[in-house]
C-alpha cells in the first residue's frame, strides 16, 4: 500500500503565501479603481459663447434703456474678454447685431468681429432684417461671408456639428411680411427641425434662436406665435437639449426635463453681459454651467441702470444669472 505523504509548510512559506496574495488584490483593486476613474472622468467638454442683442449703431444718441451710442465699447470689451477665455469652441450672436437694418451698419459691425479668437455665427434678429429693409437674409449673409469664412451656410437657418456628440441648430425667427416684433417659424422650418432632431437622437443638441420658445417674462408684443408647436416638436425626444433665446434683454433659466431654456441679457441694456456656457458630457449625465459675464465699462452700465424702470426683469434672480444644471439621460 501507498502512502501519501503530506507536504509540510512552515509558518515562514504561509506568510509568504499570504502576502503574495494581499498583493495581487491590491494590485488588482488599484487597477479597478484606476480603471473606474478614467471611465467616470472621460467627459467630453464643449464651451461656447452667447452673445445677444448688440444692437450695434453708427450714431452717438442712446434710446430709452438702450445704449446704443456705446454700443461700439460695449462689442470690443465683450471681445477682449472673450479672447482671454481659454477653450472657446465658438461665439454665437442670438440676433439683433445691428440697430438698424441698413448696409452701413453691417459694415461698421462686422470689422469689430475679426478681433475674435474663436469661429463665430449667428441667428437673426428682428433689426437685423425687416419689411421694407435693404437688408434682406440674402444680401445680409453675403455681407457676414465677406468677413467671416466659417460661414458657408445658404439658408437663414442651419445646422453644423461643432464637435462628436453635439449638435448646433439655428433657427429663424423673423416675420418679414409685416412690421412686427413677434416671430415665427414657419411649417416649413418646423418640419426641417424635427427632422434634425430625429437624426440627433444620440447627441447633446444645442438651439440658437432670437425670438424665445420659452418667454423670460410675458410680453403679448414679443412672442413667438408658433411656439406650441416647436415644443409639441421638442416633446417628441428624450435626449438633452439646451436652447438660448435673445430678443427680451433678459436673463432667465427653465429648466423642462430634459429641455433647458436660457435667456440671455442684452449686451446693449443693463446688465451688459452675455453667457459663457460650459456643457459636459458624462455617460449618463449632462452638465450645463452657465456664467454671467458683465463687461467691464461700468460708467456705462451705470447709465443704463438708469434708464430702465425695473433691473430685477433685465438681470433676473441669482440662479438665472449664474447656474449649474443637470440633466440625466
Amino acid at each position: 500500500m501507498t502512502k501519501k505523504y503530506k507536504k509540510h509548510v512552515t509558518k515562514k512559506e504561509s506568510a509568504m503565501a499570504v502576502l503574495k496574495n494581499w498583493t495581487v488584490s491590491i494590485f488588482l483593486a488599484g487597477l479597478m479603481l484606476l480603471g473606474l476613474q478614467c471611465y467616470s472622468t472621460s467627459a467630453e467638454n464643449l464651451k461656447f459663447v452667447q452673445l445677444s442683442d448688440v444692437h450695434y449703431y453708427t450714431g452717438s444718441n442712446n434710446t430709452t434703456y438702450k445704449m446704443i451710442g456705446e454700443s461700439p465699447k460695449l462689442l470690443d470689451d465683450a471681445i477682449e474678454q472673450i479672447n482671454t477665455t481659454p477653450d472657446v469652441s465658438f461665439v454665437m450672436f442670438t440676433g439683433d447685431l445691428i440697430d438698424k437694418p441698413f448696409e452701413k451698419e453691417l459694415s461698421a459691425f462686422l470689422p469689430h468681429t475679426q478681433k475674435l479668437n474663436a469661429p463665430w455665427y449667428f441667428a437673426f434678429g428682428n433689426h437685423d432684417t425687416m419689411m421694407g429693409g435693404y437688408l434682406t437674409p440674402s444680401v445680409y449673409m453675403q455681407l457676414i461671408n465677406k468677413y467671416n469664412k466659417n460661414y458657408k451656410f445658404e439658408k437663414s437657418y442651419y445646422s453644423f456639428i461643432p464637435q462628436k456628440g453635439f449638435k448646433v441648430i439655428v433657427l429663424d425667427t423673423i416675420i418679414r411680411d409685416r412690421l412686427t416684433s413677434n416671430g415665427r417659424l414657419g411649417d416649413e422650418q418646423l418640419k426641417w427641425l424635427d427632422n434634425e432632431l430625429k437624426n440627433s437622437k444620440k447627441d447633446i443638441v444645442l438651439i440658437f434662436m432670437h425670438v424665445p420658445v420659452v418667454e423670460p417674462y410675458v410680453s403679448p408684443n414679443h412672442r413667438l406665435i408658433d411656439a406650441d408647436k416647436m415644443e409639441n416638436i421638442l416633446a417628441k425626444y428624450k435626449n438633452p437639449i439646451g436652447i438660448f433665446q435673445g430678443h427680451y434683454h433678459g436673463a432667465k433659466i427653465t429648466q423642462k426635463g430634459n429641455i433647458l431654456y436660457v435667456s440671455c441679457p442684452a449686451l446693449v441694456s443693463y446688465p451688459n453681459a452675455f453667457r459663457i456656457v460650459t456643457v459636459t458630457n458624462y455617460r449618463n449625465k449632462v452638465v450645463f454651467n452657465i456664467e454671467n459675464k458683465e463687461t467691464g465699462l461700468k460708467n456705462i452700465q451705470k447709465l443704463a441702470k438708469l434708464l430702465v424702470f425695473g433691473t430685477s426683469v433685465y438681470t433676473g434672480t441669482e440662479n438665472d444669472q449664474n447656474a449649474v444644471i443637470t440633466i440625466k439621460k
